[in-house]
């Protein structure tokens, strides 16, 4: 007779329909407490209780259920090897077939800040010991976790008789894929180590990409099962699949206008903010961060942190996006931007929470903590004989928010709360300064004013500001053997200027 175990904490229709089959193939079930009431209400025929197939009582409040040798010798004997039968025999043990358990929702609770006492008694023991035992036996048993499966199983047991080797391989695989992550987050959720001796973090997918940074590589998102982040819960409410692209462009473009509690819009091309405004409205921010940069926009991730209204709607039907972010979306909204048939529109409201960034190289991963929750980023120094007026100073927080989520070297040239200027991922500072100061004057000769994600190397950049004739105030990090000399020229220039201490490299 072949024997099906099942132990679930998720019982519905699909369940039942596959035991249900099973049963009608004659396969002997065995089931725990909650999940043989369950199958006993559904009247499943060939039904055993775990209790009764073990002759040995659920114990300690139903931790012990299945942990004993007649469960465990079903399901790991060795069928090829002769010793392992003779043993089986003469110990009366019933060989187990399939074993199919779905496990105590950790990951779920976890989230709801349940007591440590409470959260504890959802680490299941008896099911992932039981699905990595028929996992390594798949020469023999087919181990099941996931309701996906269910489906291909059966047309192979309709049309084979048993599950192929290749499908069993396949299904061992999932299954130590998934308890390897659900031990995972059992692990970050006891351990609260930023940096654990082992790294093993948890990733589920989410979905399947349209490719990765080029068409011809293939990709997919997954996200986080422990950390909770902005990009785990956006929804896409129009147009074509996303991209790899698309998603390093909208997490960056999110965090930015998340810095700001101003109605904020931010453009992103390419990993790099190319536009960035605040305004009194969101049309103020839009028509003023367009105008920064209405060439690097064109095909751009667009991102706002207030609603789109349907005036912002169709001033953004003008222009042509990849992808718009907002928080939510007027009435009648999605009807004027759905015109575009391409353009991604995305809901998303999630505050950025991620406290740690990873970065792969090739045979490990650097883990780092995020520079988005830095506490003290208007700490600063005035080092100049001329100070920062008040309008100068809010210019200068504004562009320092920009400036860490550009390449370094990054420079970002602003006047009043709306980017001129952007440039990074420059070898050298001069260049970037250079090309950000000369794009800035484009838009406005004077009233500008400069932030720097470093320290200056040399006093080249305070005589590129000053040629300029249009800046005014400088804000950088300072720590230079050659700081005197740039406080020394700022001041025979009459440029303002202030060290924070803290750079915002951003490789």
């Amino acid at each position: 007779m072949k024997r099906a175990l099942i132990s679930v904490y998720e019982k519905n229709e699909k369940l039942f329909n596959f035991v249900n089959f099973l049963d009608q193939k004659g396969y002997q079930i065995i089931s725990t407490g909650g999940t043989y009431q369950y199958f006993l209400k559904k009247k499943v025929s060939n039904l055993i209780e775990v209790s009764d197939f073990t002759s040995f009582p659920e114990v300690l409040d139903g931790r012990v259920k299945t942990i004993h040798p007649n469960i465990y010798m079903g399901i790991l004997a060795d069928r090829s090897t002769e010793k392992h039968m003779r043993i089986v025999h003469s110990q009366n043990i019933n060989l187990i077939d399939i074993v199919l358990v779905n496990f105590y929702p950790f990951f779920e609770k976890k989230h709801q800040k349940i007591s440590i006492n409470s959260l504890i008694e959802f680490i299941d023991i008896g099911g992932p010991s039981m699905l990595r035992a028929a996992a390594k036996n798949f020469l023999y048993v087919t181990p099941i976790i996931d309701s996906n499966d269910y489906e291909v199983v059966q047309y192979e047991l309709e049309n084979y008789g048993f599950p192929s080797l290749k499908l069993r391989k396949k299904l061992a695989g999932k299954a130590f894929n998934f308890t390897s992550a659900y031990d995972s987050v059992i692990s970050q959720s006891l351990l609260e180590d930023k940096f654990p001796i082992y790294l093993h973090s948890s990733y589920e997918k989410k979905m399947n990409l349209r490719y990765g940074e080029n068409p011809h590589q293939k990709a997919a998102y997954y996200i986080n099962t422990f950390h909770k982040g902005s990009m785990r819960n956006f929804h896409q409410l129009h147009g074509k699949k996303l991209s790899f692209n698309n998603l390093r462009d909208m997490d960056i473009a999110w965090k930015v206008v998340s810095q700001f509690s101003e109605p904020a819009c931010c453009t992103v091309k390419h990993s790099t903010p190319c536009g960035v405004s605040l305004g009194e409205n969101i049309i103020e921010a839009f028509q003023k961060t367009y105008y920064a940069d209405t060439i690097s926009s064109f095909g751009g991730i667009m991102a706002v942190n207030v609603p789109v209204t349907k005036e912002l709607a169709k001033e953004i039907n003008h222009i042509f996006l990849e992808v718009i972010l907002s928080p939510s979306y007027e009435t009648d909204v999605l009807n004027i931007l759905k015109i575009k048939k391409n353009l991604r529109i995305i809901s998303i409201n999630e505050p950025i929470s991620d406290k740690l960034e990873y970065v792969q190289i090739d045979g490990g991963f650097l883990v780092q903590e995020s520079d988005y929750f830095s506490s003290d980023d208007q700490n600063y120094k005035v080092v100049t004989k001329k100070k920062f007026s008040d309008e100068e100073l809010k210019s200068l927080f504004f562009a320092q928010k920009v400036v860490k989520y550009v390449k370094s070297n990054a420079i970002v040239v602003v006047k009043g709360t709306q980017t001129l200027g952007v440039s990074g991922g420059q070898t050298n500072r001069i260049w970037a300064a250079r090309q950000a100061i000369e794009r800035a004057l484009e838009k406005s000769k004077t009233g500008l004013v400069l932030v720097s994600d470093a320290f200056f190397p040399f006093r080249d950049v305070v005589d590129e500001a000053a040629r300029s004739g249009g800046i005014r105030a400088i804000l950088q990090p300072g720590g230079s053997i050659r700081d005197k000399e740039s406080v020394k020229a700022c001041d025979n220039y009459g440029i303002a200027m202030a060290f924070t201490g803290k750079r915002h490299f951003k490789h």
